[in-house]
């Protein structure tokens, strides 16, 4: 019989506290214990992006981690993205972009996006950026080698870079 154990994870702002499974997945346990579909199961090793989350402020394949090994930590999902109900200047960039045709990969898309911005905000660097000393400019390139992680089977890179590119200016 499989170990169980309780941890305590803040979720789009609410703690909860669940028994699980030692084997559970942060997806698994986001999907199938509360009920956040948000997330989705792409290809559950980590290539394809589509259950990027925020976890503790940093994009995550929700995937590929373990819940117990994130116990007492901050998820934000795509559920909890929005600003009291209204779309952020992301998500409204996203819809006026048509960055997305099917949407299965969009929330992980958004998330990996969102947390994107605030990594340039810091100044850190990619494989892309012309200058790793200096704050990193933003243009299509940068966008694109810093959404690497994220595939979308449709093929909507060229809205989503420009949905990006407009919350950049």
């Amino acid at each position: 019989m499989a170990e169980r154990v309780t941890v305590s994870l803040t979720i789009n702002g609410e703690q909860h506290t669940l028994e699980i499974d030692t084997r559970t997945s942060l997806l698994d346990l986001l999907r199938e214990h509360l009920g956040l579909t948000g997330a989705k199961k792409g290809c559950d090793q980590g290539q394809c992006g589509a259950c990027t989350v925020l976890l503790d402020g940093r994009r995550a394949n929700a995937c590929l981690a373990l819940a117990v090994a994130h116990d007492g930590a901050d998820v934000l999902t795509i559920e909890g993205l929005a600003d009291n109900g209204s779309l952020t200047p992301l998500q409204a960039a996203f819809v006026e972009h048509d960055a997305f045709q099917c949407g299965y990969c969009t929330p992980g898309q958004l998330c990996s996006a969102t947390a994107m911005l605030a990594e340039a905000d810091a100044g850190w660097p990619s494989y892309a950026s012309a200058d790793v000393a200096g704050n990193p400019e933003l243009d299509a390139a940068e966008i694109r080698e810093r959404m690497s992680g994220n595939i979308c089977r449709c093929g909507a890179y060229p809205n989503i870079v420009a949905a990006i590119e407009e919350v950049t200016r």
